[in-house]
């Protein structure tokens, strides 16, 4: 390397008319060479290839701040950088847009736009969508690495009422935090299993009793299970909302409102049964307190809180509402269609069964769902063809959206098996660092606390390397250089 005032470096401008949009700039990256000119780097002067020509008039020290090395008798400008994401990015000088190709990591890739001096808006607006896509997953990583770390410290400056709420949080919501929270989403599966049949064999007239009223109702026993269950839900909540963090947030949860639901039902009819007949009649109370018990069925939802599967077939429905959309859609304009031609076609038969255009609806419906109860069909020849065509519609009708749906369902579920594996593998490399003493520092905060000593050392020493080598945005603040989860693998 040539030391600035080194007599050996040659005259960087010596042609004083050469004009800048004429000048050759051969560039040398990862061992690929590319020859540009000025006229063309010109177009966009803020990005580092355009300032390369106007460097050279400012010496040594202007010509390596933008690259890594320069021969100066080739004029060649050496960068260590990756060649395939130069290649893409090199088009904005000649098309005025970038597009990733495909294979490269969209992270790395916009870390390479960002040392080119390349502004985003230039990428094309799919990779774009690709970027972002990324983007949330690293930040899905980040978030569930820090939860585990955050799990597996505890700060000597809470009080003791304040660490009791963390564990009881964590003994409830997170069965991999350990062997006895398992134990406990155990149980509380089984106690979902148990009240649900227990719901649906109270129905068996033969295991039914009869009262003093001569009305049936359900066996002691049953009735003993379900108050078992009833009580292990209402402890189970009680505790999960006490110990949570943020008690709104909680109370407005989609799934402990079903929690609520499948509790609620029991309490209110046990406070009619005991209360409700001296303010209305007896028959108003059991009518009440039957309409209650139907509301028991919403307690099988609470299995989706230990079943994944159950989480991504809903989220994988939510992502295809337009898809649903599109079927709905289809159905309700052939069921409108064919229950007209319907209606129409057998109003010549004197033993019609279409009564009318609405009555025609359900046999539409049963006919483009291949359903085909029966009750209700065509008895001439015209009706019967409309009935063929119609049912024709219906498969390819319900056949042309599914494909999406499943395409969301396997998506999704693949993505969330990939963060967990990323997530797992970030906590490994962690430790890993932390055991071989190769970690540089940590966030800015938590370096404060480390000095503090509010942190535990075990939880200290897994938290210095939270900004390691993988380098995930939520957990590090460095920017300038490449990592493992940034890699296409």
């Amino acid at each position: 390397i040539k030391m600035a005032g080194d007599s050996r470096f040659p005259d960087m401008d010596s042609d004083e008319s050469e004009k800048s949009e004429e000048m050759e700039i051969v560039v040398n990256v990862g061992g690929v060479r590319q020859v540009f000119y000025g006229d063309n780097l010109n177009q966009y002067p803020e990005t580092r290839l355009a300032e390369l020509v106007s460097c050279l008039s400012g010496g040594y020290d202007s010509i390596f701040s933008l690259c890594d090395d320069y021969d100066p008798g080739k004029r060649e400008f050496y960068f260590d950088r990756d060649p395939d994401a130069f290649k893409c990015i090199i088009d904005v000088y000649y098309f005025g847009e970038i597009h990733m190709k495909k294979g490269i990591c969209p992270i790395c890739f916009k870390n390479e736009m960002e040392f080119w001096k390349v502004d985003l808006k230039f990428l094309d607006d799919c990779c774009k969508a690709h970027l972002s896509e990324k983007k949330e997953e690293l930040e899905e990583i980040a978030r569930r690495v820090q939860l585990i770390l955050d799990d597996l410290g505890v700060d000597a400056s809470e009080s003791r009422w304040k660490r009791c709420q963390k564990c009881i949080w964590k003994f409830l919501e997170k069965p991999e935090s350990s062997y006895p929270a398992r134990v406990i989403a155990v149980l509380s599966f089984l106690f979902i299993l148990i009240s649900s049949v227990v719901m649906c064999m109270g129905t068996i007239p033969d295991l039914q009793v009869v009262d003093a009223e001569g009305n049936r109702m359900e066996h002691p026993t049953l009735d003993s299970i379900e108050t078992a269950c009833i009580g292990w839900f209402t402890m189970e909540y009680v505790l999960r909302l006490i110990s949570s963090p943020n008690k709104l947030h909680f109370a407005l949860s989609f799934m402990n409102i079903v929690d609520v639901l499948a509790i609620l039902p029991f309490y209110v009819s046990l406070t009619l049964t005991h209360l409700g007949a001296k303010l209305m009649e007896l028959s108003n109370v059991q009518q009440a307190v039957q309409a209650l018990r139907i509301m028991r069925i919403a307690r099988i939802f609470k299995l989706a809180r230990h079943s994944s599967g159950l989480q991504t077939l809903t989220y994988a429905l939510k992502r295809s509402f337009k898809e649903l959309g599109l079927l709905l859609m289809y159905l309700a304009v052939g069921i409108f269609v064919f229950s007209a031609l319907g209606y129409t076609m057998e109003q010549s038969h004197p033993e019609t069964l279409f009564k009318s255009i609405p009555q025609s609806f359900w046999w539409a419906i049963i006919t483009m769902t291949t359903v085909g109860y029966g009750d209700i069909y065509p008895k001439t020849t015209l009706g019967k063809l409309n009935a063929a065509i119609s049912f024709l519609c219906g498969v390819i009708a319900i056949a042309l959206p599914i494909h999406p749906i499943i395409n969301n369902f396997v998506r999704y579920y693949n993505k969330q098996r990939v963060l967990e594996t990323a997530a797992k593998h970030e906590l490994e490399l962690m430790e890993l660092n932390s055991a071989e003493g190769k970690a540089t520092g940590s966030r800015s905060e938590l370096e404060d606390l480390s000095r503090e000593g509010k942190e535990s050392p075990f939880y200290s020493s897994r938290i210095k390397v939270s900004h390691s080598d993988t380098f995930i945005h939520l957990l590090s603040e460095e920017k300038h250089y490449r990592t493992r989860l940034q890699s296409c693998k």
